[in-house]
């Protein structure tokens, strides 16, 4: 599985990032980075949860993130 992440920043300064094919799972963080690493962090979590629950097999852990191309660099 490879989650492709969106990044936006926010008026206040905040980063926030999304997992794009996991709805929902989006996170802030004061820097771009923190933001990726948080909701990368989430979307294990939320993925284990659903594989515990019989709503994804158990290969669904085998993932793949990828910031999109337009968004690694600038602000």
């Amino acid at each position: 599985m490879i989650l492709s992440i969106e990044l936006d920043r926010e008026e206040d300064g905040r980063w926030i990032a999304e997992a794009v094919e996991l709805p929902g799972v989006m996170s802030y963080g004061a820097t771009r980075e923190e933001a990726i690493s948080n909701t990368e962090k989430l979307a294990i979590e939320v993925i284990a949860d659903r594989i515990k629950h019989g709503e994804l097999p158990p290969s669904a852990l085998s993932i793949s993130f990828q910031v999109r191309r337009e968004q690694l660099a600038g602000d």
